[in-house]
């Protein structure tokens, strides 16, 4: 691995742990919500559950109060899939157990377990679970604030 990816894989897993530190910080503001809008893209087999949300604050005057972490634990069954959607706002992304494939407009990639990656919310894909197990991946989003419900959105052309 080179040193670009070394660095990299270290600051996408700093950002990861971001949550986990706003929870411990600030625990009264953090909230599990369930439901919200229905969701306006394809799906099948797909569960998810809001684990964690809260306000962003810090040093960062210039986003505070005007967007929040979230922490979504997905499933999804076998055979199942996400169609073609964006997402409201930008993160990464964790595979926890079984395969993802990830089917961006000019490539194909196949996720594992511990694997993570970026998403800037912004390019369309679509996500499916070829294997005959359930695929649980994790995503950790950054969101406007009052945002509610579900973040992928169908698809935004520019």
């Amino acid at each position: 691995m080179s040193s670009d990816q070394h660095m990299r894989r270290d600051v996408l897993q700093a950002l990861a742990t971001l949550p986990l530190i706003a929870l411990a910080m600030r625990p009264d503001e953090a909230t599990a919500q369930a439901g919200g809008t229905p969701v306006k893209v394809d799906t099948r087999g797909l569960v998810a559950k809001i684990k964690f949300e809260a306000p962003i604050g810090g040093f960062l005057k210039e986003i505070n109060g005007k967007y929040k972490l979230r922490v979504t634990e997905l499933t999804l069954a076998p055979g199942g899939h996400v169609g073609e959607h964006n997402h409201v706002g930008p993160g990464i992304r964790q595979v926890t157990s079984g395969s993802m494939t990830y089917v961006l407009p000019k490539e194909t990639i196949v996720y594992g377990p511990g694997e993570f990656f970026f998403e800037t919310g912004d390019v369309n894909h679509t996500v499916f679970n070829k294997t005959d197990a359930p695929m649980v991946h994790v995503l950790f989003e950054i969101l406007p604030v009052e945002h509610g419900g579900a973040s992928l959105i169908p698809v935004q052309h520019h």
